[in-house]
């Protein structure tokens, strides 16, 4: 199976760079990772709303030139379904038999996502309510890739 990770901004601290790295690595054995970082537009926290509408659609813009018709999306979305790391591995175990052999995550910037990205998404996860930074929501996706990946598998991980 083949991943692609479709992030806006690049991730600047070293400690996530590692982290990543080691996901990364570990990944390795079950699927073909790509991870693109997409430029983020600046957005201060004066912007109206039709400035930060602005952002989101050239972020979009970004993102939507390296999906892929064959590509089934999955928007990281605050209003997005959430899943158990049980639920999540069973529908990417799904989503490969039923013949999705690449997937694509969307991890927007700090204005989130545009809706020209929401409206190409097959699917919408959220993995909380609460709002978190999206170089550390890199981190945590990588990490519940690699545990579905194991529990698809039928291999332990620390639960």
């Amino acid at each position: 199976m083949q991943v692609t990770v479709i992030g806006v901004g690049k991730i600047k601290e070293n400690y996530l760079v590692q982290a990543v790295e080691e996901y990364q690595k570990r990944l390795g054995r079950y699927c073909k990772l790509a991870i693109v970082e997409v430029p983020d537009v600046k957005a201060p926290e004066n912007l109206s709303d039709k400035e930060k509408e602005q952002a989101k659609t050239a972020e979009g813009t970004g993102i939507l030139s390296h999906l892929k018709e064959d590509m089934y999306v999955i928007a990281l979305d605050i209003n997005g379904r959430m899943l158990s790391s049980e639920e999540l591995a069973a529908r990417i175990g799904k989503l490969g038999v039923q013949g999705h052999s690449h997937l694509a995550f969307i991890i927007g910037g700090s204005l989130g996502l545009s809706e020209q990205i929401l409206k190409r998404a097959d699917f919408r996860l959220s993995f909380s309510p609460m709002t978190f930074p999206h170089q550390l929501m890199r981190v945590i996706l990588l990490e519940q890739l690699y545990r579905s990946f194991k529990i698809i598998k039928g291999e332990p991980y620390h639960k």
